[in-house]
């Protein structure tokens, strides 16, 4: 196969080299040979090994210190300290393999479905199917917007026009012939009758055979340069990597001292090494980046419930720092399926058409609906144009029954619509003789009639009223955004001859209008008012007439001043500063073009907007690319938008954007919370050992104290945060700003006290305890230094809102976890054979009771900070 020069052969013999026809493979010859060529994908970087993701967790230099420090310990010392610490930081390692594992299953399950497909024949018909299952000798369907997914020997071309940049490097897209070509050695720009896999379709489409799959392909042999996805960074991730490092040399410091000062105290040497490196291990939160990946993947699949695809996990980060977003208004604000809303006959206006029985006028303006139209059943549903299929559903719903009324009235003929009359007309056969159905634009409909029909009979036009009055009525239901349609009929005694629409379009009978438009999806609305209580503001981008945006923007809430519209020709005129000036205050966009939306996005963000752009065609992808969310439609979209956007939403509706800001919001606020407790927790501790000597009072904990409470305080509780639901005011907030430091809104301040209170209340306990003469003291300030910590898992729940408001069973993931917390912790003090391996000591009840309180008092203390937070007298700035 490799030896065919396929760009010089025809395409019945390149079929015939490949044992294919036009009619392409047979789904049984398909299978058969994707067991013979593998999947049509490029080679992925290589997965990481559970094993060796495990070996990952052991790098980290200060783990190597402690194994180390640990190992030396056993063999001068205990042998015990040493096994126990080892299982610790094993079960740490797990702990950190489970959720790397997760976040990476979770990553390549975003991009399993993002993945592209392809329109193809088996068996003679067309299917769409995954392009990784493509096989040599499929026969693949290409159009405006597709990527095309494997190398193909074209079969047939439509002005076709192909964008190869990525593999020759031409920037304007190359026009495609299905021509046979001569010369064997032509580069692959010239070759006029392929194409290749990852280049896209900009206009045309055409027909082509599968020459070559995956690493055969022209692509596939520079895999190298495109060899797997790159780890996604986000902004927060690098954040927080840098903050750690700054954050290390600070509690390496803190550690220094802590072990100078236990040598001072006369502690050995080796039990303060143990101790410093410990309390190194728990206080520098290394996990941060990749719980932060953790809560994103685990976000994004959260998303796809809500039929929003993320593509790149850095969108989920910024969803909630939109400022703008900028939509199409075609089914996704609407329908994308018109209605008939109003209805005009007699010289009356209805919402809905009256039933079958009524009186004359309504019955003929309903007959001629069900009767004057294309509609076809298929597969059981209403088939037909948009405007018609919306015709005969209203006739349908009052009753006129188009199979029933063609029994009676069956169609002998059509004068099809045609641009210049701008009307159709229907003969049906009538008792009477022959019953002529014409429908059109008003204008054109009502110049060619000279009578109307009112309630009971048929009156001369000049008699009820003037057509200038029905005109003008038309007219006003346009300038409403509705299109009009006009219906009228007239008799035959036989069918005219020639017919013609010049024998038969005229001296009609006036019958009704009919206004119809695309109608808002139910729930848009509602999202409009969800984005401007949430600072977002909604921006509609059309390419409808002015008067039908307006229309649909007033009834969505999005304006109703037409000054905050701007037309295509009107942006084209403005220069780039005076647009500048205006483009906050535009609502609405109709009749712009695609390319126009760029410049609607480049204006915005330099005016510091963070805007979300949605797309679907080809000419969208620069905007989308250039958005700082890109949004692409799932249903209705092509490969290059969806392949150039941020997310996909695969229901195309509006408010699946606006239910993404929100859950991005919440994964955001979920990330702070997790942030906020795991660095709170970890201060608490240095503070309490690094205070206790200063205060004459012994090192409060040992090693395996310390890696025993990193261990299970910041793995199920800190995780189980990622699962809190979002808080009651999440879409009154203004967007948050991009580059917004997450210690921001009093984070920070909240991490030094809450770690203060949390260390002085281990402390307190501490010194009671020794000044009672007790010897179970260390189990005491262990048990309140690791049960405050669960405390104030519950209390970090919310940044502004009481526990007691949100209720305890609001996240029961987390109350699990909590209880299991708690449960092991009162396995380490009261169960012997644990007592020996952490040095615990059973405490009596009284001394249990008063640690539970002590830690309780975390808690309080932060439901007091929150207080002050609602009253507005703390952390200002912030609308909660």
């Amino acid at each position: 196969m490799q030896a065919v020069v396929w760009h010089c052969v025809g395409a019945d013999e390149a079929l015939s080299h490949l044992d294919s026809s036009a009619a392409g493979l047979s789904a049984a010859e398909a299978q058969k040979r994707l067991a013979e060529h593998g999947l049509n994908t490029l080679p992925e970087k290589r997965r990481r090994t559970l094993l060796h993701m495990l070996l990952e967790q052991f790098t980290d230099f200060m783990i190597v210190v402690l194994l180390a420090a640990a190992v030396i310990s056993g063999f001068i010392g205990e042998p015990q300290d040493t096994i126990a610490i080892l299982v610790i930081i094993l079960l740490n390692a797990i702990i950190g393999v489970v959720q790397e594992f997760r976040a990476e299953r979770a990553v390549a399950a975003l991009r399993e479905m993002a993945a592209p497909d392809a329109l193809v024949l088996r068996d003679g018909r067309a299917i769409t199917l995954a392009a990784s299952e493509l096989v040599p000798g499929d026969v693949v369907l290409l159009e405006a917007g597709n990527i095309v997914p494997a190398d193909l020997r074209l079969l047939g071309v439509d002005e076709m026009g192909v964008d190869e940049a990525a593999l020759t490097g031409e920037s304007h897209p190359v026009n495609k012939q299905q021509v046979l070509l001569s010369d064997a050695n032509l580069p692959l720009g010239d070759r006029q009758n392929m194409v290749f896999k990852s280049s896209l379709v900009t206009r045309g489409g055409g027909k082509g055979l599968v020459i070559a799959t995956g690493l055969d392909t022209e692509i596939g042999r520079i895999a190298e340069l495109l060899q797997g996805a790159a780890s996604v960074k986000t902004p927060l991730q690098v954040r927080l990597t840098r903050f750690g490092r700054y954050l290390a040399l600070a509690v390496l410091a803190i550690s220094a001292v802590v072990f100078i000062a236990g040598l001072l105290q006369g502690q050995p040497v080796m039990l303060m090494f143990l101790t410093a490196v410990s309390l190194a291990v728990a206080a520098i939160p290394e996990a941060l980046p990749a719980v932060v990946t953790i809560s994103l993947a685990l976000g994004a699949h959260k998303l796809i419930r809500h039929k929003a695809l993320v593509r790149n996990l850095p969108a989920v980060e910024t969803l909630g720092s939109v400022t703008y977003i900028c939509t199409d208004k075609t089914g996704t604000l609407t329908r994308n399926r018109m209605s008939a809303e109003l209805f005009f006959a007699a010289n009356e206006r209805h919402e809905s058409l009256p039933e079958s029985g009524s009186n004359v006028a309504w019955a003929e303006l309903g007959e001629a609906m069900a009767l004057n139209n294309d509609v076809a059943d298929r597969d059981g549903k209403p088939a037909g144009e948009p405007t018609e299929l919306a015709l005969f559903e209203a006739a349908d719903r009052a009753g006129f029954d188009k199979v029933a009324l063609e029994l009676v009235k069956p169609r002998l003929a059509v004068i099809p619509f045609d641009s210049q009359r701008k009307q159709m007309t229907t003969l049906h056969q009538s008792a009477e003789g022959v019953l002529a159905y014409v429908k059109g634009a008003p204008e054109r409909v009502l110049a060619q009639c000279d009578k109307s029909l009112g309630l009971d009979r048929a009156t001369a036009f000049e008699l009820a009223f003037e057509p200038e009055a029905v005109l003008a009525e038309a007219t006003q239901l346009a300038n409403e955004g509705y299109r009009v349609l006009a219906l009228a009929k007239r008799e035959f005694t036989a069918l005219p001859e020639p017919l013609e629409a010049e024998t038969t379009e005229h001296n009609l009978t006036f019958l009704g209008l009919v206004a119809l438009i695309d109608p808002p999806r139910p729930e848009a609305p509602q999202a409009v008012a969800d984005c401007l209580t949430a600072g977002i503001t909604p921006v509609m981008i059309t390419g409808d007439h002015p008067g039908t945006a307006m229309a649909i923007a007033r009834r969505l809430g999005i304006t109703d001043d037409a000054q905050t519209m701007l037309s295509g020709d009107e942006l084209e005129k403005l220069s780039d500063d005076r647009f500048a000036h205006v483009v906050d205050s535009v609502r609405v966009y109709a009749r712009v073009n695609p390319e126009q939306k760029l410049r609607i996005v480049k204006a915005l963000q330099v005016k510091g907007e963070f805007v979300a752009m949605t797309g679907d065609g080809v000419n969208d992808a620069p905007a989308l690319k250039r958005a700082n969310i890109g949004v692409a439609m799932g249903q209705k979209g092509t490969d290059v938008a969806r392949e150039a956007a941020d997310m996909v939403l695969l229901d195309d509706d509006f408010a699946t954007i606006v239910r993404a800001v929100r859950e991005g919001r919440r994964i955001f606020d979920n990330i702070r919370k997790f942030i906020k407790y795991t660095m709170s927790s970890n201060s608490g501790e240095i503070w309490t050992l690094f205070l206790a000597p200063f205060l004459g009072l012994p090192i409060p904990l040992l090693p395996i104290h310390i890696l025993w409470i990193n261990l299970i305080t910041d793995g199920l509780p800190g995780l189980a945060l990622t699962a809190e639901p979002a808080e009651p005011g999440i879409m009154r907030r203004a967007p948050r700003p991009p580059a917004e430091n997450i210690f921001a809104h009093g984070m920070w301040q909240y991490i030094v006290w809450v770690g203060l209170f949390i260390g002085g209340i281990s402390i307190a306990a501490m010194a009671w305890a020794i000044s009672r003469g007790v010897e179970y003291w260390q189990t005491m300030v262990f048990t309140v230094l690791t049960v405050s910590q669960l405390f104030h898992t519950l209390a970090v729940r919310s940044e502004s809102v009481s526990l007691f408001r949100l209720g305890l069973v609001s996240n029961l993931p987390l109350i699990g976890a909590v209880l299991l917390t708690l449960s092991l912790q009162m396995a380490v003090i009261y169960v012997p054979t644990l007592n020996s391996i952490f040095h615990t000591q059973a405490l009596p009840l009284f001394d249990l009771v008063v640690c539970l309180l002590l830690s309780s008092l975390v808690l309080f203390a932060v439901e007091i900070e929150k207080w002050l937070v609602r009253r507005g007298l703390i952390y200002r700035g912030r609308v909660y």
